[in-house]
């Protein structure tokens, strides 16, 4: 009996999907805004151990957060919303000005140079969900900080 139960339970173990990824996330940074300004940007670098993708964002102070990336288009530049972003294993992925980014939208109020950002990240890997907190401190504009909107 024993070792039905023990077989049954590794046959289910088996079936069971990975574990999730270890994700990193470091210089998490958000633009400061000026009065009247509804939307903003949020920037990271983002490194995990094993395949995973970045499949969302939310705030609790940020009504509308969506990934976002910049990218030439026949010799425009345009914006896009990602449904999901890859992370390959042991490779950094750069959120950052002018490319891959999180869009922080229907400001309620603007962001001040050292404000600090709440984030959620949602990141899966093998089936797995995860979240990922995060604080981006505002920085305020200037070179490398700007982004076109």
């Amino acid at each position: 009996m024993k070792a039905l139960v023990a077989t049954a339970f590794l046959a289910s173990a088996a079936s069971l999907p990975a574990w999730a990824a270890n994700v990193s996330v470091t210089d998490a940074w958000a633009r400061a805004t000026m009065p009247g300004q509804k939307v903003s940007a949020a920037y990271m670098q983002i490194r995990t151990d094993a395949p995973a993708r970045l499949l969302s964002a939310t705030s609790p102070v940020v009504p509308r957060v969506e990934v976002h990336e910049m990218k030439m288009d026949a010799g425009v530049m345009r914006m896009r919303q990602l449904q999901a972003v890859d992370l390959p294993a042991g490779k950094t992925v750069s959120l950052e000005p002018g490319g891959l980014h999180i869009m922080l939208m229907n400001l309620p109020k603007p962001i001040a140079a050292g404000d600090v950002i709440p984030l959620t990240l949602v990141i899966e890997s093998g089936g797995v969900q995860q979240t990922v907190e995060v604080k981006a401190e505002a920085r305020a504009p200037g070179k490398g900080t700007m982004h076109g909107h």
